[in-house]
């Protein structure tokens, strides 16, 4: 099966951008995934292709028009269509590891990029769309975030990476952060690679590395750690 996602923009170049390269370009190349960007505009019925108006109530900026929106949404994913409607925006939910793994187990995604102040509230609750955010910060629109959460899921699908195991030793996967990694030379300006990781003995080196990924955890996000069972 083909992981199919479709994004919706007003800067359909943007894509596949870094998307194209790497690990992601060569799985888009050979199939594994295929990658519409769908031009929002093209949906606006006026002269002058309006996707915006003014907000209700007053206020600063514009808001994505509904009614083009749905058009748009409408068109790429008709009544049948199984991939979920994601919406990038700041105040939707943290995107999680976890949810990186069941989209990418999952037929694709309808990724709707915001731009301006936001979208009519209407379209958000009569399509349906999840909201998606990938931190706690603002950018000028969807479109990055788009590509942060696709990269994240495409490297996830069967065959793009080399050594499947990659993925499961990596931050987040077991609920904490990664521990440090080593490789030649031996030393490097008087720092040496730990001994542990040189003595052969795997036991040793699996405790090590799961007590090196807690303390990184419990300095770095010790709200990650609320739910681990800690090494005793």
């Amino acid at each position: 099966m083909t992981f199919k996602a479709s994004v919706l923009t007003l800067y359909p170049e943007m894509f596949p951008g870094p998307l194209g390269l790497s690990l992601a370009g060569r799985a888009l190349e050979a199939g594994t995934w295929s990658l519409e960007a769908v031009q929002i505009r093209d949906f606006a019925e006026d002269r002058h292709h309006t996707v915006d108006d003014t907000p209700a109530g007053g206020g600063a900026g514009m808001v994505m028009r509904a009614d083009v929106l749905a058009k748009a949404i409408d068109h790429t994913a008709p009544e049948g269509d199984p991939r979920p409607k994601l919406l990038m925006s700041p105040r939707g939910k943290p995107l999680t590891q976890a949810r990186v793994r069941e989209l990418a187990a999952g037929p694709g995604a309808i990724i709707v990029c915001g731009r301006f102040e936001g979208v009519d509230q209407r379209l958000i609750e009569a399509r349906n769309l999840e909201e998606v955010s990938i931190g706690d910060f603002i950018l000028s629109g969807g479109e990055p975030a788009a590509l942060v959460l696709l990269d994240a899921v495409v490297r996830l699908l069967p065959g793009v990476m080399g050594n499947a195991v990659s993925g499961e030793e990596e931050s987040f996967e077991n609920g904490l952060l990664e521990h440090p990694h080593y490789t030649r030379p031996q030393e490097f300006e008087g720092r040496p690679i730990p001994d542990v990781l040189t003595s052969g003995n795997h036991k040793k080196i699996a405790a090590w590395r799961r007590a090196e990924s807690e303390k990184l955890t419990r300095d770095r996000r010790p709200d990650l750690l609320a739910a681990q069972p800690l090494a005793k």
